[in-house]
């Protein structure tokens, strides 16, 4: 029997996207692109160009939801990588943004460097729990101009071999993009085959596409990318006072975001993926470690699959500037909690303070972290070979089964899992060792892995190619 939550029962779920249907027919959604209230309107959608409010009918609603695939394959430059999204599967999205590093040596922050970003992209791509990738740290990345884009997703795709998410707001440099991916990838038809890159669009709460990215991701639709929807409603603050409310406010621009999409460019596959957070009353930021915050990432991960799409999901969130006891508690509970509520992917690892503090220990941490939570939601397995009476019959009472071939089997088929990190032995061990603490045992890891670690290199076409490219973009900045 697996282990399993639930946070929303199947009437309450249908409860959130009847009232969904009326949020987005009679408020709308404000669509700051012009491109986009086009679309929408020749779609079927009410627009108001004066006040730039978009009103969905439910039933455009419905049709449009049901171009959006259930499952497709992402892959990346590792030619033995691939992830099938949709299909019972299970993988980690670093997160990203930081604009710190905790120096786990010095015990201070500083201020992020591209060797910092070196570091973490290669443990990233080390690392088989991680399958696809945000930019982990700012590290003065000029987006706004050619020279900068080209320069950024070659570095990129040239370090993190599987799958890449990201977005800009730019959407003359499109072309540009296009042209770095036609390069790596092998053309168009192989970039739409192979899915290498997913495009981020984050609405603003409450109910707002703004222009800029919504207008780059219109401009790179004609290359099949799939699309992660990620608004951020904060309780409270960008979403209203309740729980029930955060969720209604996530699921309308959620649905109406992916409403755009579809209309856009049908059978788009999409990531139904909000943030779904709290803030801290007592000063109204942000409530990163909120157990709040973990309860509401696994209502939205329930409410992807109760429309059968993709879910991308955010835990292993913590408040905390350094690892200790309060980033345990935080970052465990929204692991679990969100894990047992099955989704594709889980955003999270990696980053302290509220998504702003990188530390490459805790990476590994929560990694960790995230294993023992899988392990957890594997319950107790049921077969006729593991109830194993024939076993307790046979050593009876006052026996021991340490011996027995059927624990060698339990222990070497997943009955137990087995971890690096933390006390395992007595206290005389422990002590013998020097008192080793978890920190330490991570930052081993690290150095191992980046020591190993080596990245997929381009080939002599590709890199010639890209140095041509990058010549020319940086011309044009």
């Amino acid at each position: 029997m697996e282990t399993r939550i639930q946070v929303l029962n199947e009437d309450e779920k249908a409860q959130v996207h009847e009232r969904t249907l009326r949020v987005l027919s009679t408020v709308g959604m404000r669509c700051d692109a012009e491109e986009a209230r086009r679309i929408l309107a020749a779609a079927g959608a009410d627009v108001d160009e004066t006040t730039r409010r978009v009103r969905f009918p439910a039933d455009l609603v419905d049709a449009l939801l049901a171009q959006a695939p259930t499952s497709f394959t992402l892959h990346g430059r590792r030619p033995d990588w691939s992830f099938p999204v949709g299909a019972g599967g299970f993988t980690l999205l670093a997160d990203g943004g930081a604009t710190s590093v905790y120096d786990v040596a010095t015990g201070e922050r500083r201020p992020t460097t591209f060797d910092d970003w070196c570091a973490a992209t290669r443990l990233l791509d080390a690392l088989d729990d991680v399958g696809l990738y945000w930019c982990p740290i700012d590290y003065d990345v000029d987006y706004e101009r050619p020279g900068g884009l080209v320069r950024y997703f070659t570095r990129v795709f040239g370090t993190f071999g599987k799958h890449v998410q990201d977005a800009f707001g730019t959407p003359g440099l499109a072309p540009w993009l296009k042209e770095v991916l036609d390069i790596v990838f092998g053309g168009s038809e192989e970039v739409r085959r192979q899915l290498p890159l997913s495009f981020l669009i984050t609405p603003a709460s409450p109910l707002t596409l703004e222009r800029d990215f919504t207008q780059t991701w219109l401009a790179m639709r004609d290359y099949g990318l799939p699309v992660a929807v990620m608004p951020m409603p904060l309780q409270g603050a960008t979403a209203p006072g309740s729980r029930l409310g955060t969720v209604l406010t996530a699921n309308a621009e959620t649905v109406g975001t992916i409403c755009l999409v579809q209309a856009a460019a049908p059978g788009t596959p999409v990531f139904y993926s909000p943030v779904l957070a709290t803030m801290d009353p007592r000063t109204g930021l942000y409530a990163a470690g909120a157990v709040e915050h973990a309860v509401l990432g696994a209502a939205g991960t329930e409410m992807a699959r109760w429309y059968g799409l993709p879910a991308e999901s955010s835990g292993l969130c913590t408040q905390t500037y350094q690892p200790d006891l309060q980033t345990a508690w935080e970052k465990a509970d929204s692991a679990l909690l969100v894990t047992l509520a099955r989704p594709d992917v889980l955003v999270g690892p990696g980053l302290l303070g509220g998504a702003t503090v990188l530390c490459l220990e805790q990476i590994v941490l929560d990694v960790e972290v995230v294993r023992r939570a899988r392990q957890g939601a594997t319950g107790v397995p049921v077969r006729d070979d593991l109830w194993l009476d024939d076993v307790l019959e046979q050593v009876g009472p006052c026996g021991s089964f340490i011996g027995e071939r059927s624990t060698r089997a339990g222990v070497r088929g997943g009955e137990w899992r087995l971890s690096r990190f933390g006390v395992q032995g007595s206290w005389d061990a422990w002590r013998a060792a020097g008192s080793p603490s978890t920190l330490a045992a991570a930052r081993e890891v690290v150095d191992e892995i980046l020591a190993a670690q080596v990245s997929l290199p381009y080939d002599e076409d590709q890199t010639a190619a890209l140095a041509a490219l990058q010549r020319r973009a940086d011309a044009a900045s």
